[in-house]
């Protein structure tokens, strides 16, 4: 296993276009223990980015602080900003359910709620008072079209989500997140759970997604990061070493350790 050097410096390319959101000085402990060592970060609009490294270096704590679910880890403490259009959603008095309206999350293995496939969709808005079966109506072939489900389950709307194949739950649970119209959608480990075919449609749904929505994956596949993503983040030991575009981090690596992390040669 190749050995990290810690005095190589690190290469950060911020993108140049609109940021849709950012990280500044971000740190995460648990305890005494610090996983996430003072990221700065930024995400353009409308592109994916796939968060790289090997397992235990920072990335899913990373993702899971961009709409602060290490809240509900008692001894997380994140500190830093998350700016979002401007505003520190890290800070105390912030709404964390409005915070995840604009910033939603897939995790890793597909969580459909024990309901329908429609209302699997239609549950967070009739819990926020939407009873209109019209408009209800209309989200659930909305958000299934976007996920690219709608043709697989039109006429199946009312069976349990259970009924479906795991790619299938997967992508339900990602219209069940843009269903609420977030402007950012995070994806810790998506495809691991899933068979190369439903790897690869949930990669074709990602690249038609981003069209509407900034994607954020954190990925242990390297085919996958070089496929389907825009921009690449190399992680290791909590920190970032290297970001760029997608290409230049595959075929032009600046920092040894990334280069030895995308070719195979540690991880």
């Amino acid at each position: 296993m190749a050995e990290y050097n810690w005095n190589e410096r690190h290469i950060i390319t911020f993108p140049q276009e609109v940021v849709a959101l950012e990280t500044k000085d971000l740190h995460v402990h648990y305890g005494n223990k610090e996983a996430i060592k003072g990221i700065d970060m930024q995400f353009e609009k409308n592109k994916i980015t796939a968060l790289i490294g090997p397992s235990g270096c920072g990335k899913s704590t990373y993702l899971r602080s961009l709409n602060r679910m290490n809240d509900t880890i008692d001894i997380a403490k994140v500190t830093g900003e998350i700016l979002y259009e401007g505003i520190d959603v890290n800070r105390a008095d912030m709404n964390v359910y409005e915070i995840r309206k604009h910033i939603g999350m897939v995790f890793q293995r597909p969580n459909p709620f024990a309901k329908s496939i429609y209302n699997n969709i239609t549950f967070a808005h009739e819990s926020s008072g939407v009873k209109d079966k019209k408009v209800l109506d209309e989200i659930v072939e909305t958000s299934l079209k976007q996920a690219a489900l709608w043709d697989q389950v039109k006429d199946d709307l009312h069976k349990s989500a259970f009924t479906l194949s795991g790619g299938q739950q997967q992508r339900l649970c990602i219209a069940r997140a843009i269903s609420v119209k977030p402007d950012i959608l995070l994806m810790d480990e998506p495809a691991s759970a899933l068979d190369p075919i439903a790897t690869m449609q949930l990669e074709e749904t990602m690249m038609e997604l981003k069209e509407n929505y900034t994607i954020i994956i954190v990925t242990h596949n390297m085919q996958q990061a070089a496929r389907a993503s825009d921009y690449t983040a190399f992680f290791y030991l909590g920190d970032l070493i290297e970001y760029d575009k997608t290409k230049k981090i595959f075929q032009d690596a600046q920092c040894q350790s990334t280069m030895d992390y995308v070719t195979g040669r540690f991880g």
